[in-house]
């Protein structure tokens, strides 16, 4: 039988962590009960949502973890576009584009 992940060790300053990298994904749930949460968050977007482990692994995980992960970028891009620190420019069709600001300005009181 096949490993469904990679146990590593992790050194975050003076302790060690040991933590299960998804081998298809490379994406480490070290915190306890972050499975859980993210596999309950998944069936509350999508109620009708059963698969396999295979299924849930390979899609409901990574499907999660980027809606989690697309939302802190989103709100991170809009602090530092507020901050003064990017600028955000309006593409055709309502898709926005972030760089550098050339010309940092102070942060709006």
């Amino acid at each position: 039988m096949a490993a469904i992940g990679t146990r590593i060790a992790l050194a975050t300053g003076s302790r060690l962590r040991m933590t299960v990298m998804a081998e298809s994904h490379d994406v480490p749930f070290a915190n306890p009960g972050e499975v859980e949460r993210a596999v309950m968050s998944y069936l509350r977007t999508h109620p009708d949502a059963a698969d396999t482990l295979d299924g849930i692994v390979d899609w409901w995980l990574p499907q999660q973890r980027y809606e989690t992960e697309r939302a802190r970028i989103e709100s991170a891009l809009r602090a530092l576009v507020a901050s003064g620190l990017l600028r955000r420019s309006g593409l055709p069709g309502g898709t926005e584009l972030y760089a550098l600001n050339d010309a940092p300005t102070s942060p709006p009181h």
